[in-house]
């Protein structure tokens, strides 16, 4: 049986999905929508509405003296001022450097690094904090180095080095896309023209790759500055000394503290807000980077 045409087919357009998609009975987009919105204001929006009413159900003067003359509140607002951005610095300096290797270079074992960057996606930061306390802790397996004054469990550079585990992918994961969508012709040609490896990094390569790792440091922090069970396990909870903002919000609850636990909460429910408008720009910054660039020649074969 043969079926005969006459003349081109024609494509209606109109009849597309994504032109049927707008055609759905207005039952079942208004649905949809009003879902969204609901589970979004249910899970979202009543809560942050709650954390701040809770924190100011005792006035403004409660809420300052909550934050800033409790002295162990302090202490911990201080210290994660301290642990959040020792974290970030140190995913930076190994995010450009593993996002530059692994975009610029071909090299046995490049896909087993990628998979490993991933690894703190995977595993519990419960378990990531136990993992340091059995290689830095009193019977670690570093425990047979010359004892010494300065504990690295129990004390910021855990609390450091914890943190720093938990946001490791963040920086390297926002730059590889787009240092794989500049490529290196630029940086050729720099060399090429004379320019050092360092003249050709800050004329040339920062400045292309500057709104991703702008968006990957914003990401780093703020789960830097909210990461709790991998902190929990290396901290050993001493007031005034190793806990976080995010400990401190746990033990003010646990003491019946509520609205002083929920003036830090509110803390850093703003940090929150605030990163995730200046996310919401920078994801544009990094989009329109990486789509107005095209691909290095050859990048399809290989």
């Amino acid at each position: 049986m043969s079926i005969k045409t006459q003349g081109p087919v024609k494509i209606d357009l109109a009849a597309s999905p994504a032109r049927r998609g707008h055609e759905d009975p207005l039952l079942v987009r208004w649905g949809l929508t009003l879902a969204a919105f609901g589970i979004v204001g249910v899970f979202i929006i009543i809560p942050l509405v709650h954390v701040f009413t809770e924190a100011f159900v005792g006035g403004v003067e409660r809420y300052y003296n909550a934050l800033f003359n409790d002295r162990d509140t302090f202490a911990a607002i201080k210290l994660t001022l301290i642990v959040a951005p020792g974290a970030v610095i140190a995913n930076t300096v190994f995010g450009i450097a593993a996002a530059w290797t692994i975009a610029r270079f071909r090299f046995p074992g490049r896909t087993l690094l990628v998979t490993l960057i991933d690894l703190p996606f995977s595993v519990s930061p419960v378990a990531a904090g136990l993992m340091f306390v059995l290689i830095f802790g009193a019977k670690g397996y570093l425990s047979w180095l010359p004892d010494n004054d300065f504990d690295v469990i129990n004390n910021w550079p855990g609390l450091i080095l914890a943190t720093a585990f938990v946001t490791f992918p963040f920086v390297a994961r926002e730059l590889i896309p787009v240092m794989e969508a500049i490529g290196s012709d630029e940086e050729l040609a720099a060399l090429s023209l004379g320019a050092s490896a360092r003249q050709m990094f800050a004329r040339i390569t920062l400045p292309n790759i500057k709104w991703g790792l702008l968006y990957g440091v914003i990401l780093c922090n703020a789960r830097a500055m909210g990461e709790f069970g991998a902190v929990y396990v290396v901290s050993g909870r001493y007031r005034g000394k190793t806990l976080t903002i995010p400990l401190r919000v746990e033990t003010l609850f646990q003491e019946n503290q509520i609205p002083e636990s929920f003036a830090l909460a509110s803390l850093l429910t703003f940090l929150a807000l605030i990163t995730l408008v200046v996310k919401a720009g920078l994801e544009r910054k990094v989009q329109a980077v990486t789509a107005s660039t095209p691909p290095p020649e050859g990048k399809e074969k290989a």
